[in-house]
């Protein structure tokens, strides 16, 4: 009976207490290291990558299940590229970040996320996405390999150099658009090219006046870029003008072209060059007027009438290009 009694008697639960508030400690952990994480990693910039599927729209494929499926594998691959690349940056300039007024609440400058952290999440991101891209075909994966690299020099030095780190954001905008039609087999036009590379420059340019503008407000601080002290607001207004000119006529001459109306069979593309119009009218008040943002880009993907813009824009070039609309 008494054995009888020691069996039926409860668990001690003041030994168990400390193993439970261990493991729950370790998942709240775990959970903030995520966040932090996924926070680095800058999702909301993977917007830029919808690049990729340029040549599957006006390489009239969009109808096409498969080559619609690898324009998606390619954008997600883009994705875990890109963000091995934000995590690059943060790496590479967190001492500066931590000294900046709001750079300084990342997760990597601020500490949230570890540093070892973020050295094997950005292998890990890299080998997926470029390991991943081999199974598609070698081409795509040299493509994002490039890509990468071509990060690491922006990174290391030529982003430092007026201009010349303009120039290697947009090449990574036009690497982009070459991996989406690697991805699908579909010849990427000149013109698809010229008009991705002069928007990707007004873009990144747009970019700099902001930061221009907001050290002219607020004066700099130890995290300013140094290459903003190589730049002029005049001269990047004149640049900015001149690009906004030189995209609006690359793509009424796009949607003028022979090839183009023999491509699609019909002349009334040109007919989408007033959202074109509007969309770098947009941008323009964008970087003029939202001081307060960090980048132009976090301002666009949130205003209603450049976001509209986008949208009907699409709808009204599927609709041209697919049903002759």
């Amino acid at each position: 009976m008494a054995h009888r009694h020691k069996l039926d008697r409860p668990p001690n639960t003041d030994t168990m207490a400390p193993m439970d508030g261990q493991s729950q400690s370790r998942t709240v952990g775990l959970l903030v290291v995520s966040r932090e994480f996924i926070k680095a990693i800058r999702p909301a910039q993977w917007v830029k990558n919808v690049f990729v599927f340029a040549p599957l729209i006006f390489g009239m494929q969009l109808m096409d299940t498969h080559a619609l499926t690898l324009s998606f594998a390619t954008f997600v691959l883009f994705c875990a590229i890109s963000s091995a690349v934000y995590l690059l940056n943060d790496l590479t300039d967190r001492e500066r970040d931590a000294r900046h007024p709001t750079k300084r609440n990342r997760p990597i400058a601020s500490g949230a996320l570890s540093v070892e952290t973020a050295r094997y999440g950005l292998a890990i991101l890299f080998a997926l996405s470029c390991g991943s891209a081999f199974l598609i075909n070698m081409e795509l994966a040299l493509v994002l390999c490039t890509y990468f690299m071509l990060n690491v020099a922006y990174s290391l030095q030529l982003k430092r150099l007026a201009y010349l780190d303009i120039t290697c954001i947009a090449g990574g905008f036009l690497l982009r658009v070459l991996a989406g039609g690697i991805a699908i087999n579909v010849p990427v036009s000149s013109w698809l090219l010229a008009c991705t590379f002069l928007l990707a420059s007004l873009l990144a340019l747009g970019k700099r006046k902001h930061e221009l503008m907001a050290v002219a407000q607020n004066g700099k601080n130890p995290g300013t870029r140094d290459v903003l002290a190589r730049y002029r607001a005049d001269h990047i207004d004149l640049v900015l003008k001149v690009l906004a000119t030189v995209t609006l006529i690359s793509y009424i001459a796009y949607t003028l072209s022979p090839i183009t109306v023999r491509h699609f069979g019909t002349i009334t593309l040109v007919f989408t060059t007033p959202f074109v119009a509007f969309g770098l009218w947009r941008f323009f008040s964008i970087v003029s007027e939202h001081k307060e943002a960090q980048s132009p880009t976090d301002t666009m993907i949130r205003d209603l009438p450049f976001v509209l813009n986008v949208a009907l824009w699409s709808v009204l070039v599927t609709a041209i290009i697919y049903f002759k609309f």
